[in-house]
């Protein structure tokens, strides 16, 4: 989504606010991220805040839930044991202990866009948070690097 190109002029070493807007009610549900393309000095670059924003699903059509999973894959000698699931309105979350690997989620075949993934050394657990379940969706597939996927029945 564009916004017009505006020229401003900045005294060095302020902070500046630029106030822009645009139309979230045409964005389909899901989680978006700014990424503004600018030129100071004739440089161009580009500006990614960290901070995502959010166009929440209609109510009711997502899962809440807590999903025990209970099941361990083999991975590369070791076994990452997949513990809970915590389904959101607006993602779901994965928790998991073992060996640090990369995971990816789906619910009935559709992938499941991954929101944030972090894996604690020292505890050696981590967790793999995605786009939420909708509550049409019956079986979560946990597809693990260097192992045969996991299903997951959904209540």
């Amino acid at each position: 989504m564009g916004v017009q190109a505006a020229t401003l002029e900045v005294a060095p070493n302020r902070d500046l606010f630029v106030p822009f807007e645009f139309p979230v009610a045409e964005l389909d549900p899901g989680w978006y991220r700014v990424e503004c393309q600018v030129a100071i000095d004739g440089s161009q670059g580009t500006v990614r805040p960290e901070s995502r924003f959010l166009v929440p699903w209609s109510r009711g059509a997502t899962r809440r839930d807590q999903v025990l999973v209970g099941k361990s894959a083999p991975v590369g000698g070791e076994k990452v044991r997949l513990d809970q699931l915590e389904c959101r309105s607006d993602s779901v979350e994965l928790r998991f202990e073992g060996t640090e690997t990369t995971m990816a989620l789906s619910a009935d075949g559709v992938r499941l866009p991954v929101l944030d993934t972090n894996f604690d050394t020292e505890r050696g657990a981590g967790s793999v948070v995605a786009y939420p379940v909708m509550k049409t969706q019956s079986v979560l597939t946990i597809s693990i690097k260097g192992a045969d996927p996991v299903e997951v029945a959904l209540p």
